[in-house]
């Protein structure tokens, strides 16, 4: 009969050849669960939530005591998220937002708010200071940016203050500016 080592003469090659056959085992059972795949091409885009952008900004016009606007995009921007808010401080307001996946594959939105800028950017933004402007169609939007967060428009169209936020490129934020400025308020 074979003796066995003592415990003090154990180190770690035993422990690494008996964890060998606990990883194997472990393989074995999550692949027969078919929780792991092996990607050889890299991370694949997911599908696009799809949200009724018209529904929510009609549903927002009767119901919000300012104008909403519905920019008329371009047909491959897809509405995938929208959500109302409140800016509770001094200056504030109700906020409509309206998210799109542009052509690029980028996050843009855009807040629509009775509140005032200085409320909606504090809000939105939290402590940043606007950088500049930018001239689009005659309307003035004032440009927040910092090297780490992405990049910021508002405007002030007289009853409502309209944010511009994303990851899209200085064209996608022009496309969606221009697009604002002429889109017309909704009916009530």
């Amino acid at each position: 009969m074979a003796q066995q080592k003592h415990r003090i003469f154990n180190d770690y090659r035993d422990l690494f050849w008996s964890l060998i056959p606990l990883v194997l085992i472990a393989i074995v059972l999550a692949g027969a669960a078919s929780q792991c795949t092996v990607a050889t091409n890299g991370p694949t885009q997911g599908q696009v939530p799809h949200f009724d952008a018209d529904a929510a900004l009609s549903s927002d016009a009767k119901s919000l005591s300012f104008p909403i606007r519905k920019p008329e995009l371009p047909a491959n921007w897809v509405s995938n998220s929208g959500s109302r808010d409140t800016v509770t401080a001094a200056g504030g307001g109700p906020v409509s937002t309206v998210g799109y996946i542009t052509p690029q594959g980028t996050y843009m939105r855009y807040s629509q708010s009775s509140a005032t800028e200085e409320a909606l950017s504090r809000h939105v933004l939290g402590s940043r200071y606007p950088t500049g402007t930018v001239d689009v169609d005659g309307r003035n939007w004032v440009v927040y940016t910092e090297p780490t967060e992405e990049t910021a428009w508002i405007a002030d169209f007289g009853d409502v203050r309209i944010l511009i936020t994303g990851a899209g490129d200085e064209a996608a934020f022009d496309t969606l500016a221009r697009a604002i400025t002429t889109a017309q308020p909704l009916a009530k």
